[in-house]
Order: C-alpha cells, then sequence, then structure tokens
C-alpha cells in the first residue's frame, strides 16, 4: 500500500465538483470591496470540510461498489483500489470515517459563526457521503445521482458557502448560480455514467443511462452542458456580461455534447470527462470576473 494508491482512491479528479461550489458561493463576500464583508477562514473552513466529504464519498463508494459485485474486469474508468487489491477493504472504509471525522472538526469555526443550520446540513451530507452506494436506499443503484448532485453539489454547497460568509439565505442571483453549478457538476456523473452503462447494467447499478438507454444519455449531458448558458443569457439583463461570460461557457457545452455525440461509450470519455472538470472550474473563474 502507497500514498500514490490513497491519492488514486481519493479520485483527485472528481475534487472541482466540491471545489467549485464553494468558491462560487463565497466569492461574492469574499471579493467585495468592504473588508467588512466576507471572511477567508470561514471559506477555508467549509472549503477543506466539503473536500474530505467528497474524498469520503469517493472511498465509500470505493469499498461498497467492490462490496456488490459493481467493479469488475469490464471497468472503463480509473483503477478501483479496493477491487484491484491495492488498499484492502476495511482500510478504506476507515480512510472514509476518518475524513468525515475531519470535515466535522474543521467546520466547528462555520458551526460557532452560524449555528444549527449549518449542524444540519453537515449530518445530512455526511449521511449522504455513505448512503450515495450504502444503506438500505443507495441513490447511486436507483438512477438518483444527478439529483443529488444537484441538490448537495449544486444548491446547498453554493447557497451553504453563500450563508456561511453573510448568515443570509441568498437571493435569486445566489440560487440561479446555484442551479448552473449543480447543472456542470452533473456534466460529470452523466458522462461517467455513460461510459459504465454496459457495466453498471449487468451489476444492477440503475442509473439512468442504464434505465433509458444511450441517446437517452447523451442529450442528458448536452443539457447539462448548455441549460446553465440559457439560464445566465435569460437572467443576465447586461450584453457585454453575456458576451464575456456565457459565450465561452457556450462554446465549451457544444464542444463536450459534439464530442459525445459522435463517440460511443469507450476509455475516451475519461477524456471528456476531464473537458466536463474544466468546464466547471472556466464556470468558476467567469463567474469571479
Amino acid at each position: 500500500m502507497s500514498i500514490s494508491a490513497w491519492i488514486l482512491a481519493a479520485r483527485p479528479k472528481t475534487l472541482p465538483a466540491a471545489i467549485v461550489p464553494v468558491w462560487v458561493g463565497s466569492s461574492p463576500a469574499l471579493l467585495n470591496p468592504d473588508p467588512a464583508v466576507g471572511s477567508w477562514l470561514l471559506f477555508w473552513c467549509t472549503l477543506v470540510s466539503c473536500v474530505c466529504i467528497q474524498i469520503a464519498t469517493n472511498l465509500f463508494n470505493d469499498a461498497i461498489d467492490h462490496e456488490k459485485g459493481a467493479d469488475t474486469e469490464k471497468r472503463l474508468g480509473p483503477t478501483r483500489v479496493t477491487s484491484s487489491g491495492l488498499i484492502s477493504p476495511r482500510l478504506v472504509m476507515g480512510g472514509a470515517l476518518a475524513f468525515c471525522l475531519l470535515a466535522v472538526l474543521v467546520s466547528i469555526p462555520m458551526v460557532q459563526a452560524r449555528g444549527w443550520p449549518v449542524i444540519v446540513v453537515g449530518l445530512v451530507s455526511l449521511y449522504f457521503a455513505y448512503g450515495y452506494t450504502g444503506g438500505p436506499f443507495p441513490l447511486a443503484y436507483r438512477g438518483m445521482g444527478e439529483l443529488f448532485v444537484i441538490l448537495f453539489f449544486g444548491l446547498v454547497a453554493v447557497a451553504g458557502s453563500w450563508y456561511v460568509q453573510t448568515g443570509e439565505i441568498g437571493g435569486a442571483a445566489i440560487w440561479v448560480t446555484a442551479l448552473q453549478c449543480g447543472f456542470y457538476s452533473c456534466v460529470l456523473i452523466a458522462i461517467n455514467n455513460l461510459r459504465d452503462r454496459i457495466e453498471d447494467g449487468g451489476t444492477g447499478k440503475r442509473t439512468l443511462a442504464v434505465r433509458f438507454g444511450e441517446r437517452f444519455a447523451k442529450f442528458e449531458i448536452a443539457f447539462f452542458c448548455l441549460a446553465p448558458v440559457i439560464l445566465g443569457m435569460l437572467t443576465m439583463p447586461d450584453g457585454l456580461s453575456i458576451l464575456a461570460q456565457w459565450v465561452p461557457m457556450l462554446v465549451i457545452g457544444l464542444v463536450i455534447s459534439g464530442l459525445v455525440f459522435r463517440t460511443p461509450p469507450g476509455p475516451v470519455y475519461n477524456r471528456f470527462l476531464a473537458l466536463g472538470a474544466v468546464q466547471l472550474i472556466l464556470f468558476a473563474v467567469l463567474q469571479s470576473l
């Protein structure tokens, strides 16, 4: 067992889905010219806590998928450390629990600043770190992965980060941004599920790609790439701002959609996942301008 195996288990390529919503939700306060607005301490606590929960989710997923036989020799994605024997299932589960504990410890300043709402959101997030693939109703096995991502990596993470910074629920602009962020994060899971559709179908993992087929999954990816652009253009009154922020997002969304429609699912989809991560990061950068 090596450090590189643990890094592989943490799946660093998925971490933008945890980092971007925290930045997008926090940056309006952090970049406010009034120095009394925003807290970098609370930002770092929020960021580290969310990243820890994301890593815990990945570790739980690795071990539970192995236990359920969902990772087979047909796998097209990156190597899973449990099924490949790099790390024992017990250690992977222990690592997941350790990251959950670290998320709790790091969140203490957030609880002190904002009180019980942080506790409620934190407990629910910790449960679904496990319940995404484990427990009596594993969301990933019921075709609810996309809904989970929109809710937690969009609405909860963005609006929650804004609440931690300001103590306020946030107006329409924050919630639209949260929905856009959730859609862009869904691009990653939708590409992943389309790539693994055949394997998942044979192991009882009933993702939307398995339930409704390849054609549906490709249109789903295109929707998640392009719907945030439409939302942005409809809610942003300044024409120059539309050009600066949403034309680049439209271009990369069309590129990803075109590649997916022209290419049968296979290992090359791992490159499309990387493009999806770039799309998510570009969204965060343009939102900060």
